[in-house]
C-alpha cells in the first residue's frame, strides 16, 4: 500500500513559475522510480518527466529545459519544479510510484504503465 500527496499547484500567468512537490507514504521510497504525469481537459493522461532510483532523469520533449525533476529520499518527496510556464501546461498534474524493485529502463520510464501508485492530483493552470 502506498499514499501520494500533491501540492504546490495554483493559478499564474505564462512565463511564471511553481514547485510542485509529492509525498509518498510508501515503503522502500528510494527503490522506486517516480513520475510526473498531467491530464488536461479532454485529453489522455501524458508523461512529464521520471527519476529512478539512481537519481536518472528523463524528460518529456515539451518540458526539456523548462521543467525539473529531483526527488529527496531522506523525506519521501518528489519534485517537479516548473519555470517559463505556458498556456498548454495547463492541466491536472499527478505524481506516481513504480513497484519495488524499479528495474525500468530509462525508455519505460516515462510510460504510465510502468507505475503503480498515484496521488489525486494538483491543478495547475497558466493564463496567457
Amino acid at each position: 500500500q502506498g499514499q501520494l500527496v500533491e501540492s504546490g499547484g495554483g493559478s499564474v500567468q505564462a512565463g511564471g513559475s511553481l514547485r510542485l512537490s509529492c509525498r509518498a507514504s510508501i515503503s522502500y521510497y528510494s527503490e522506486r522510480c517516480m513520475g510526473w504525469f498531467r491530464q488536461a481537459p479532454g485529453k489522455e493522461r501524458e508523461a512529464v518527466a521520471a527519476i529512478d532510483s539512481s537519481a536518472i532523469t528523463t524528460y518529456a520533449d515539451f518540458v526539456k529545459g523548462r521543467f525539473t525533476i529531483s526527488r529527496d529520499n531522506g523525506k519521501n518527496a518528489l519534485y517537479l519544479q516548473m519555470n517559463s510556464l505556458r498556456p498548454e501546461d495547463t492541466a491536472v498534474y499527478f505524481c506516481a510510484a513504480s513497484r519495488l524493485p524499479c528495474t525500468m529502463a530509462i525508455a519505460d520510464l516515462l510510460s504510465p504503465l510502468k507505475y503503480t501508485y498515484w496521488g489525486q492530483g494538483t491543478q495547475v493552470t497558466v493564463s496567457s
